[in-house]
């Protein structure tokens, strides 16, 4: 192995080449001297000529295959290989093992220093833990390395040596990477496939890079100038990310905000901390282009840490991604503080502000502190063109608003032009729109005089929605009060009624008193029709629903509202195909359906039309109805229609309170409509009225879709059960009744009503009064009877006293309310009966008998 070439691999190709020059001479020389032989023996000569050839083939083939021959072609691809090797500005070196050298190259030489070696007496080159032992910063990446060759892996580092291996230099850096080397282990066959057998091996290679380092470090320099450049660059800039947090702002902007550096990139800052008021949303430019970039130019305040304000020019530039979406932004600040800024670049910005000051919808004016408006904009024009009709000296904010109000404007103009900012907002009447109004007056400067900045909403919409909360709740008042009346009139028209029937039944027909005592009873009935009619306003009316099918309820109405409206007006239904069900109690809305036509047939005394329209509603189609207080929900509408004279804009919203009408006196109660308003709503529907004066009006009723669930099947009767027996025509009866009433005249009038029909009847005044008694009569009682509405203890509290006590008798509830009204107020689960106020003699019987056990 020579040092200065140490080209192992060549000395073994001159190795073979030499051999086979000198059997080829050998052979040269062998044919020669057959000449110089007698004839006789030229044949044995041949032979062994022949066989010595012979011999020498075989032993070639042998070389051949085990490498030490090659052809032409494989030699040149080699020398190619090689001179690569060679030749390569990087140093290269092959090992096997732990420290066996196979190959070096000129450019690993020289870093290796073989010059010096050789005078130094070592007979080979270093490996590259000896060629970099003795710094101990590279120790490290130098142990990765040997680590990797010996696992037959790659890897790479960058090493830092000082001083350099070549040269004078102080510094230098060297990337040395390693990586397995297959090679064929000499004198073995190729393995089966043609793949060959290889022995561990490593190339290493080492690069300079101390110029591509030094490159780096340059750059890396400029870097730092250029940031050096914007921090103090004589314009505020700073970048956001997509969420609005600042990644970026350089120290000039940072000192005109009075904001620390330190705080900016870890999440310390975001838009809405620089940004005065909600202008951070301007930078929100939402989606835009795919792979766009939008610059916009935005004049608004910054906010300084102190809570002060800086106007500024922000140009602002967003870079869109491939799907819309805003990236990072980079922004330009420029400080647009008195005292710098170009003449035309003022009046570039103070048009910007006039255009968008004029074009905004909230209504804003500029006042002195007299009120007098120094400016406003087209939304204040609209609002309160009373405050502007005035010549322009003597337009005053105060002359838009109504009288009663114009003193506490004023206070609040002259409290914020003396700088006070707590000042409540106004409520206001306009006096020209007739609309509503919140005024908010907050102090402002202009032209070194102190004033007031009004601004205006218009609150009409909400006023409006507060008067119908306030009339719904005076409608609900005056439902309790309905219902409160209605509960006392039907006790004593149970008293009446049940009276008028005993002395019926003591009187023949021919009996001259029997006409009067029908007459009282049919004026009792009378009444209770209008305490149903109280009750049903009051939504506590006794409903029974059922699945309807509305179209099939008003083709069977038809007839009979043809009759009731007469021949001069015409009543036609329009009904849609595929309606859908809904659950209402069917006696009650032909009552809601027959009150409107009669409404419509006295709106056209001279004739006219009435239109009954049935069709489904979607919940998407609600909107279209514009009708705010309905939920979105499948409904199924009813219209009731007419082109009659039409309501009133200033009595319609009237027409479902109670008592009122338009009707002559001692031609209407004024209970219809708030009737039908309140069976609709009992139902859990919706009522609305739509009128043009001279053109018709249009009542629009919304009941909610009714969707059916399948209900557990009916169990079938065994064979053998005796089948339930119709109810007989005998009333009489045997059992003990408990009667509790707190109404003198009806608790008599039931107690004599059941004792002639054969019951043990035990009376009780409240339901105190009735534990008492059940306490007196221990297991006696069969049936209790009993009010709801009585002193001291109620009639559901009673019951479940009388749960408590043991007591399993069968209950009835007496009440003019509806049956669930009170129900809620049961032990959940129990059974009872009800029978609503007011009732018949036969309609008590009836009722005891059929409970009695």
């Amino acid at each position: 192995m020579r040092p200065d070439s140490m080209h192992i691999a060549a000395e073994r190709e001159g190795a073979r080449r030499l051999i086979v020059l000198a059997v080829a001479a050998l052979a040269l020389a062998a044919l020669a001297g057959l000449a110089y032989f007698p004839n006789e023996q030229t044949p044995m000569l041949l032979l062994f000529l022949l066989l010595s050839l012979a011999f020498i083939g075989a032993l070639g083939l042998i070389a051949f295959a085990a490498g030490f021959l090659s052809t032409n072609a494989t030699r040149a691809s080699d020398n190619v290989a090689r001179l690569l090797a060679d030749t390569s500005p990087d140093g290269l070196l092959a090992t096997e093992g732990e420290s066996r050298i196979i190959y070096a190259n000129d450019a690993y030489l020289a870093l290796a220093g073989a010059p010096a070696a050789a005078a130094r007496g070592e007979t080979g080159p270093r490996t590259v833990d000896r060629l970099f032992a003795g710094a101990p910063e590279v120790a490290e990446p130098l142990y990765r390395l040997a680590t990797a060759a010996r696992e037959g892996k790659r890897c790479a580092e960058e090493l830092r040596v000082t001083p350099a291996l070549i040269g004078d230099a102080e510094v230098a850096w060297y990337r040395i990477t390693v990586r397995p080397l297959e090679r064929p282990a000499p004198g073995r066959a190729a393995a089966p496939g043609g793949r060959r057998t290889s022995s561990p091996a490593a190339l290493w290679t080492i690069s300079d890079v101390t110029r591509e380092r030094e490159r780096h470090e340059n750059v890396f320099q400029e870097l730092q100038h250029a940031i050096d450049f914007l921090d103090h660059a004589p314009a505020g800039f700073f970048s956001t990310d997509a969420r609005g947090n600042i990644s970026y702002m350089n120290a000039t902007l940072a000192d005109w905000l009075d904001f620390d550096l330190s705080q900016v990139g870890a999440g310390g800052l975001a838009l809405r901390d620089i940004i005065a008021d909600d202008s951070a949303s301007l930078l929100v430019l939402g989606a835009g282009g795919p792979n766009t970039v939008r610059t916009e130019q935005i004049d608004l305040d910054l906010r300084r840490r102190d809570g002060l304000r800086l106007p500024a020019r922000l140009l602002h530039r967003v870079a869109f991604g491939a799907d819309g979406s805003p990236g990072a932004s980079r922004t330009l600040a420029l400080n647009r503080s008195p005292g710098g800024e170009p003449a035309e670049e003022a009046r570039a910005a103070e048009v910007r502000f006039a255009r968008f000051f004029n074009s905004t919808p909230m209504a804003i004016a500029t006042v002195d502190r007299a009120g007098k408006i120094l400016r406003s904009n087209a939304a204040f024009a609209k609002l309160l063109p009373g405050a502007l009709t005035a010549p322009d000296g003597d337009r005053n904010v105060l002359a838009g608003v109504a009288q009663a109000h114009r003193s506490g404007l004023l206070r609040a103009v002259q409290d914020a032009a003396s700088g006070s900012e707590d000042n409540a907002p106004i409520d206001a009447a306009l006096t020209e729109t007739g609309k509503s109004a919140r005024l908010f007056v907050t102090p402002n400067e202009e032209n070194g005089e102190r004033g007031a900045s009004v601004f205006v909403l218009d609150t009409t919409e909400e006023r409006n929605r507060e008067e119908q909360l306030h009339q719904s709740q005076k409608m609900q008042a005056v439902g309790q009060l309905a219902g409160g009346v209605a509960h006392d009139f039907n006790n004593v028209l149970t008293a009446i009624l049940g009276y008028s029937e005993l002395l019926l039944a003591n009187h023949r027909p021919t009996d001259p008193s029997f006409q009067d005592i029908m007459q009282i009873k049919q004026n009792a009935n009378r009444a209770a029709g209008l305490v149903r009619q109280l009750l049903a306003f009051s939504r506590r009316q006794t409903l029974r629903p059922q699945v309807l099918q509305l179209g099939d309820v008003l083709s069977d109405l038809q007839m009979l509202t043809r009759r009731l409206v007469g021949e001069k007006i015409d009543v036609s239904l329009k009904q849609a195909r595929d309606l859908w069900l809904v659950k209402a109690d069917l006696n009650q809305f032909e009552q809601v359906i027959m009150n409107l036509v009669v409404n419509a047939r006295d709106a056209m005394p001279d004739g006219g039309k009435i239109l009954l329209r049935v069709k489904n509603v979607a919940a998407s189609e609600c909107a279209a109805y514009a009708y705010k207080q309905l939920p979105e929900a499948d409904y199924v509408i009813v219209e009731v229609e007419d082109n009659g004279a039409g309501i009133p804009v200033e009595i319609r919203d009237k027409i479902f309170d109670p008592f009122f009408t338009t009707k002559d006196v001692g031609k209407g109660t004024g209970l219809g409509l708030s009737m039908v308003y309140g069976i609709v709503k009992q139902t859990g529907g919706f009522i609305y009225c739509d009128s043009t004066v001279g053109r018709g009006t249009t009542f629009r009723i919304f009941l909610t879709r009714h969707i059916p669930v399948a209900e557990a099947p009916v169990e079938e009767e065994k064979p053998g059960k005796p089948e339930k027996k119709p109810a007989s025509a005998d009333h009489t009866g045997v059992g003990v009744v408990l009667l509790v009433e707190d109404e003198e005249a009806v608790r008599s009038f039931g107690a004599r009503a059941l004792s002639s029909r054969g019951y043990t009847v035990l009376e009780a005044e409240s339901g105190v009064d009735a534990l008492r008694v059940v306490d007196e009569n221990p297991g006696r009682i069969d049936l209790v009877v009993s009010d709801v509405v009585m002193p001291e203890m109620d009639g559901p509290t009673m019951f479940g006293e009388l749960r408590k006590r043991g007591i399993k008798a069968r209950v009835i509830f007496v009440s003019g309310y509806a049956e669930d009204a009170f129900s809620k107020n049961l032990p959940e689960g129990e059974d009872f009966g009800f029978m609503p106020k007011p009732f018949t003699l036969k309609q008590l019987i009836e009722t005891v008998k059929s409970n009695m056990r």
